[in-house]
């Protein structure tokens, strides 16, 4: 185990959908390679932006599926919202809930006082998914918030997988607000800092390694932390997207899968400008990447990242260079 990628480090920061499992069944291989941590010292936290469920509800729905989960594991965009209240608001504060009752019980837990109306005086709205959320509550919250209130988001995830395909997530409904107000609330959940940093808190890990598929909410939120940063391909980001990301969206690891924790990671060298990895080099030219190896090869794809990021060090938005393909 010495030269596993997991060897370097004393937790994993999960993300759930996309990793551990999609849609109602897990996704191959990953139950047992979250089960393997454990014979290999190292913790295993999950930390999902899912406000509309408790951290009890996560944790069942991942053991059903035969995963390692008691209910501390799992860190909620809910409960960091509640310590981002709780340090900003006195204690017994009343709080506009828009959203679950999952993330009022959060909120009670940390002393404040989970309100629905305006009329019983709340100093701050907090905004979390919720699948029945209407029109009235929405008008709730934006009549508080232009009040004056202080606004919190547990997330701002644009959309939410379903089972029919891709749905609005908390951030339509948060931009509904935002758009009738011209205010903006502060987020607890991913891609922000704080839920990484509570999660890692919790597993009282220094040295912790994010997993997720999505770049604008896993890979950039443990960027964010601090964290060292691996993207998984069995969910929302692919080889392209993950070559084209902007600079705070780069993970630090390409990865296909869970199962990819327990092999060595290759190393990618600097060749005089041609960077190699495994069998497989990329040069970058001209917003042109020739990569020496095939598209099926993910050793491939890793040292075309390395030569695009080198060449595009500094990029604010997502871009994708011209990829030619040539054979050993």
């Amino acid at each position: 185990m010495a030269d596993a990628l997991i060897a370097s480090f004393d937790a994993v920061l999960s993300d759930l959908d996309g990793v551990v499992y999609a849609g109602p069944h897990a996704i191959p291989g990953a139950v047992e390679s979250l089960k393997r941590l454990e014979s290999v010292g190292v913790g295993l936290g999950y930390v999902t932006n899912n406000a509309s469920r408790t951290p009890a509800q996560v944790a069942a729905h991942l053991r059903e599926l035969g995963a390692p989960a008691e209910d501390h594991q799992v860190v909620s965009s809910s409960q960091a919202a509640g310590e981002l209240l709780a340090s900003r608001l006195p204690g017994g504060a009343h709080v506009l809930i828009t959203g679950s009752a999952a993330l009022a019980h959060e909120i009670e837990l940390v002393g404040l006082k989970p309100v629905h109306s305006a009329a019983e005086n709340p100093v701050a709205v907090v905004q979390g998914f919720n699948p029945d959320i209407g029109w009235k509550d929405l008008a709730e919250a934006s009549y508080v918030v232009a009040g004056g209130a202080e606004w919190f988001a547990t997330n701002t995830d644009m959309s939410i997988p379903q089972a029919r395909g891709m749905a609005p997530g908390n951030g339509t409904l948060v931009a509904a607000v935002a758009a009738a107000t011209g205010k903006r609330p502060l987020v607890a959940g991913k891609p922000e800092a704080p839920l990484f940093r509570s999660a890692a808190k919790r597993l009282k890990a220094s040295r912790p390694l994010v997993v997720g598929d999505r770049l604008d909410t896993d890979i950039l939120g443990g960027n964010r932390a601090g964290f060292a940063t691996a993207a998984v391909l069995t969910g929302v980001d692919t080889r392209e997207s993950i070559l084209a990301a902007r600079t705070e969206e780069r993970p630090d690891y390409v990865i296909a899968g869970l199962g990819d924790l327990y092999v060595p990671y290759p190393e990618v060298i600097n060749d005089g400008g041609r960077f190699r990895c495994g069998d497989a080099s990329a040069v970058a030219s001209d917003g042109t990447v020739t990569v020496s190896g095939t598209d099926s090869d993910l050793d491939a794809w890793r040292a075309a990242c390395a030569a695009w990021w080198a060449a595009v060090p500094d990029s604010a938005v997502a871009k994708a260079p011209r990829l030619e393909w040539r054979s050993h």
